[in-house]
């Protein structure tokens, strides 16, 4: 849930453009369904970079727990934030055009030694899983928040195992032709 109010947010959710949150929104989707509060920002590397480093480095500060950080192109976003705290910085490659080198994710992938960046991928998958990953970080010390993470995996291997069932009970082409 977006923080409201005086709600503290728990993660940060940095873009380095308005064009990102397409793809970047589904951070916030994914913790919504855990309740974790959380911050969306735009903080360009290039066009605003003492506002990114003032973000970063202030994090903590402002009670941020875990740092998403999602950008395109170059994707200097994610690995700058990351040198400017030491909040876990979980990145996601935006890759909003056929681009056969993967530059986003490439960049984000070849971090030096002794600058981490977790890279969770690209597009709109690595942006849910982001939103997971944070959520999880901050389950290590809030059981009421690792209840529902247990819960929601609790749910998705039950989706799992209903499905297989159908599938053994219907049959392949019965299945993939059902209404859904």
């Amino acid at each position: 849930m977006m923080a409201r109010n005086n709600e503290q947010p728990l993660v940060g959710i940095a873009m380095g453009s308005d064009s990102d949150l397409k793809i970047m929104q589904h951070v916030g989707i994914a913790l919504e369904q855990f309740e974790v509060p959380f911050e969306e920002r735009v903080v360009s590397a290039h066009r605003t970079p003492e506002k990114m480093m003032k973000y970063g480095h202030e994090a903590v500060q402002r009670g941020l727990h875990v740092i998403v950080a999602g950008a395109g192109g170059s994707a200097h976003l994610p690995g700058m934030l990351a040198s400017e705290t030491r909040l876990p910085v979980l990145g996601v490659a935006i890759e909003s055009s056929p681009d056969p080198t993967n530059a986003a994710l490439g960049s984000m992938i070849r971090m030096p030694k002794g600058a981490p960046l977790a890279t969770m991928g690209k597009n709109e998958a690595a942006a849910y899983n982001a939103g997971l990953e944070a959520a999880r970080i901050l389950a290590i010390s809030d059981p009421e928040l690792a209840e529902k993470y247990d819960d929601f995996m609790r749910r998705q291997a039950a989706e799992v195992e209903e499905k297989d069932a159908l599938l053994q009970e219907m049959g392949s082409a019965a299945y993939l032709s059902r209404d859904k």
